[in-house]
């Protein structure tokens, strides 16, 4: 296996001191003029998502990934677009072709690639969650700030309709103070509540460099689908994912290579809800969920995350659920179930129920009927953004508005995610102090896990 050091610390191109940069001097990147794209890990999320991109007024024209038969389908779709299987050598060979960078890969690279491409000054745009740890989190924010670049993060849209909506009943105090928010999703629909690696290994397809997926994560052996294998008849309860082991899309579950229900749609859901409650880091974390491994997620978890008053907005609670678990109906729903995905608000005087099983037509929606009919009368004064988050993208590379999940406001609901899963992983409540950056209640592990620890020759390095 070849092996190197990839030094990620002064990202900034050398000799050059890190200095914020107006939108100017991005050439093609100025107002009215077109932005280039070039796409990193196309094969899964990206199969959807770059159309979306071209859609929203983006060209494609490079395109990278490991596995160019998974990968075919995304070629196939921008037959023009420049082929790579290297992220940097697409960034070197590129040049002033690629204004912006796509990262759709496995969670375990969003670190690498995101520091390659801000190195080069690209703007960028990073599917949820932005990074694994705390660290990188902190490193990858800290260094597209200091470079001046559009950012963007894949979770849905905080300033669509239904959640322009959602701030004007909670402004105009129609459900009182919320106290609790209640926060789910179907997921995992991937394989979790593995007890241990695959202990058999698979030829690697040709033409698939199994070390560069590895990358700076845990070294283990390909291995192909589970099969008969799989250490549970049915792993997820919707199992769309395929049989799949790590690759592809599998990854998510295991503990190295992704971040698990949480991870993957923590995001979404807390997008809209830290806005509306004016959230940043909680003061306590505690998780009950199913048998817990060393290797992977569970199948199925409940997050309890306490928050300090914020100004006038007292203390509340946050509660997530996944795998199967949802929260106590209200008895305002009647017969009618919760959706599989959303948010409910809970009130002093009332609760909101933010519907999002659609993510691209949520529906914000007033409980009680009597609150309803006030709610109607509340005008409409907040700006709605056009589009979904690849135009508000766009519109910031082009020296427009930023975006709404940029890196500088993802960086809170990916490190919500983060000190989920570290009190999932550690079976033990957490208490993070952000600025110090360290768990302070004892529990040694969940400290020793704010930071990525990299393998295979790979080194994190901070830039200071």
């Amino acid at each position: 296996m070849t092996t190197r050091k990839h030094f990620i610390g002064g990202v900034i191109a050398a000799g050059a001191a890190p200095v914020i940069v107006p939108s100017t001097v991005f050439g093609a990147n100025a107002p009215s003029n077109r932005v280039t794209v070039g796409g990193v890990g196309i094969g899964g999320i990206g199969h959807s998502q770059l159309p979306q991109i071209k859609a929203a007024g983006f060209e494609v024209v490079a395109l990278c990934d490991l596995d160019w038969d998974y990968a075919k389908r995304t070629f196939d779709m921008f037959p023009d677009a420049r082929r790579y299987k290297d992220y940097e050598e697409m960034l070197r060979l590129e040049g002033d072709k690629v204004d912006a960078v796509y990262c759709g890969c496995p969670d375990h690279w969003h670190t690498l690639v995101c520091l390659a491409a801000i190195a080069k000054r690209k703007h960028l745009c990073c599917v949820k969650p932005l990074t694994r740890f705390v660290d990188e989190c902190r490193i990858v924010v800290k260094a597209a700030r200091e470079a001046g670049i559009a950012t963007q993060v894949t979770a849905n849209s905080n300033c669509d309709e239904a959640s322009m909506r959602l701030y004007e009943y909670l402004n105009a105090g129609i459900i009182g103070d919320v106290v609790e928010a209640h926060a789910w999703s179907r997921r995992p629909v991937w394989p979790q509540g593995m007890v241990a690696y695959a202990d058999w290994e698979d030829p690697v397809p040709a033409g698939f460099d199994w070390n560069k997926w590895i990358g700076p994560a845990k070294f283990v052996p390909f291995a192909s689908k589970w099969g008969k294998r799989a250490p549970y008849e049915k792993m997820s309860k919707e199992a769309w994912c395929g049989d799949a082991v790590y690759h592809p899309f599998n990854f998510r579950g295991w503990f190295e290579y992704g971040a698990g229900a949480l991870g993957d749609m923590g995001c979404h859901r807390a997008n809209t809800l830290y806005k509306a409650l004016d959230l940043k880091w909680p003061t306590h974390v505690e998780a009950s969920c199913s048998r817990v491994s060393d290797v992977a997620f569970p199948l199925a978890s409940m997050v309890t995350f306490d928050y300090p008053a914020r100004g006038a907005k007292p203390e509340c609670r946050v509660i997530w659920y996944d795998g199967g678990l949802l929260p106590p109906k209200p008895k305002a729903m009647g017969e009618t179930p919760l959706p599989q995905e959303g948010v409910l608000y809970v009130g002093t005087k009332g609760a909101i129920l933010f519907n999002s099983q659609n993510p691209a037509e949520p529906v914000t929606t007033v409980l009680d009927p009597v609150l309803d009919a006030k709610a109607k009368s509340i005008p409409a004064t907040l700006p709605r953004r056009r589009g979904w988050m690849f135009r508000e993208w766009l519109e910031a590379c082009q020296g427009g508005e930023a975006a709404t999940c940029n890196f500088d406001f993802a960086q809170y609901i990916t490190e919500f995610t983060h000190l989920g899963n570290l009190a999932i992983r550690t079976a033990k409540p957490v208490e993070f102090d952000p600025v110090a950056m360290k768990v302070t209640n004892g529990n040694k592990a969940a400290d020793e896990l704010l930071h990525a620890k990299y393998e295979n020759g790979w080194e994190l390095k901070s830039p200071v």
